[in-house]
């Protein structure tokens, strides 16, 4: 198997590809009790109250299984109908919520229905929600079982994202000579998520044999595939070899250059000390920059706040107001964490007022960007009150907003507040996968050892212990808090030995010494 493998990897270096495909549109299908709509998915026309991914929002985040399916069978009864289009918009909006598991029924109940055939772009999201919640390797399984080539060529690409993600350099390749070997075309997405992996492994060369097997095989560049090849370039071969590939984009007919390569452009001059260059690229953005979509906007915003440039920042901002719509609360977060970065929190204040004054809830994540850049500058107070502000508005604070108090309160050795602050953090956990800092844990492990509080010392641990936190400087930590309270201390080396953590010359030492208390009160 394994030279198998390896001789089928080798065999990506001299794929010899099928010219480049569109993306395939998805297969129309029949609807349920309605006709069908194209995909990808398309907003239900129905009140807003009335819509189902909004119901199952309404449902826990971690539900038992069939609780989403049973959800979608009430609301095609209570509706008397449902279509296509309006399952793929649930889905869509769930995807956006991370409400994998949700999603993954609704496909599940579609592909139940006799009614309702799965489309190729039906398969392609169920192999990515697969891989989001169960892993890659329920995805590869996923992908085996499916019998249509157009099945496989939408699931495709998603399964390569996998690898890529995984930075799997082993499996991406042997992936890809299979697909050649299957006589599945491969378009420029596809090298260039190859592309990504080299890139995040430190493989420039292979960038290189990349874009020459492109070329070889007549697959067209796209912009991402220019932009790609010009940082593998600065890597290498330094700026004449990321211009030359610049002069080669602007020649080739079928790229048009946008605000993405001068941002790329410009992150080049500037880790490489041109910064005039850097903010020539920049000005050369903004004028590609659509004025009916935000995206550009932000990014170039981040590429002024990378050279300190605060007037940038703010004039991006601004421009980026003439786009018509409600600004949506990500693109405040943006704006002040560049302000931020360029080294003006007055701007960014300026930024959380005015979204204050326009938003219809207070949002803490927002507030979580301000509230940060007052904890590393040390401005524990004006926290405070940005956090006692937030809460007056009714905002409910997420992990974030604990995580970034208590990180303020132990600079500030406020420890009975970084503790409280802690017990209200692990209280949300059942609603979310955050971990606090390992050096948040023992700073608070280390204030009960300090103060010999052993009752809150074990309490503490015990919680860590459910949450598999627990540590070997945590247990350390713990005995000291006996030893300090001068307190015979519970079996530690037996719950060392259930968290599976294995003891060390130290900690046999705090033992013997924890021991003797022991013995002195038995005494």
């Amino acid at each position: 198997m394994g030279m198998a493998a390896a001789a089928c990897r080798s065999r990506l270096a001299g794929l010899l590809l099928l010219a480049s495909r569109a993306n395939p549109k998805p297969l129309s299908s029949s609807s349920f009790c309605s006709s069908s709509g194209p995909a990808p998915p398309a907003s239900a026309r129905v009140h807003e109250d009335d819509l189902l991914w909004r119901r199952l929002l309404r449902l826990r985040f971690r539900p038992p299984r069939g609780d989403a399916a049973a959800a979608v069978e009430r609301w095609a009864r209570d509706r008397g109908r449902v279509s296509q289009p309006e399952l793929r918009g649930a889905i869509a909006q769930l995807r956006r919520m991370r409400r994998y598991e949700h999603a993954l029924e609704i496909l599940s109940w579609m592909d139940s229905c006799n009614s309702l055939e799965l489309s190729s772009w039906d398969h392609s999201v169920r192999l990515d929600l697969i891989a989001k919640a169960h892993g890659t390797s329920e995805a590869e399984k996923y992908y085996k079982k499916l019998q249509s080539t157009a099945a496989k060529r939408a699931a495709l690409f998603p399964l390569l994202h996998c690898y890529v993600a995984e930075r799997n350099v082993q499996k991406a390749e042997t992936f890809m000579a299979e697909l050649q070997s299957c006589g599945l075309p491969i378009d420029p997405h596809s090298f260039n998520e190859m592309m990504k992996l080299y890139i995040a492994t430190y493989e420039y060369e292979k960038v290189f044999s990349v874009i020459d097997l492109m070329k070889r095989n007549n697959i067209p560049r796209n912009v991402v595939s220019y932009n790609l090849w010009m940082n593998a370039c600065a890597e290498v071969s330094g700026i004449a070899s990321v211009q030359s590939v610049y002069k080669e984009m602007v020649n080739d007919d079928m790229v048009e250059v946008g605000w993405s390569t001068y941002c790329t452009l410009a992150n080049i001059y500037r880790t490489n000390g041109l910064n005039t260059e850097a903010l020539a690229c920049l000005r050369s953005a903004e004028t590609k920059l659509s004025p009916s979509g935000r995206l550009g906007y932000s990014f170039v915003m981040t590429c002024y706040a990378a050279l300190n440039d605060s007037k940038g920042v703010m004039r991006l901002w601004e421009a980026s107001k003439s786009v018509p719509g409600r600004i949506p609360a990500a693109n405040y977060m943006s704006a002040i964490l560049c302000s931020i970065k360029a080294g003006d929190i007055s701007q960014a204040e300026w930024i959380f007022g005015s979204w204050e004054a326009e938003c219809k809830k207070h949002d803490v994540r927002v507030s979580n960007v301000l509230l940060g850049a007052y904890v590393r500058n040390g401005w524990i107070e004006k926290a405070e009150r940005l956090h006692l502000h937030m809460l007056e508005k009714g905002a409910r604070p997420n992990y974030k907003t604990w995580e970034i108090l208590m990180e303020g309160f132990v600079q500030s050795k406020q420890m009975d507040k970084a503790v409280d602050a802690m017990k209200k953090g692990l209280s949300l956990l059942k609603s979310c996968h955050w971990r606090p800092p390992i050096e948040l844990v023992e700073a608070i492990a280390k204030h009960f050892e300090e103060q010999g509080n052993v009752d809150d010392a074990y309490r503490y641990i015990k919680v860590l212990q459910r949450l598999n936190l627990t540590s070997l400087p945590l247990y350390k930590s713990l005995l000291r808090a006996y030893i300090n309270a001068d307190v015979a201390p519970p079996n530690i080396p037996e719950m060392m030995a259930n968290d599976q953590i294995v003891m060390d010359k130290e900690m046999d030492q705090l033992v013997i010494r924890a021991g003797k208390i022991d013995i002195a009160c038995n005494g």
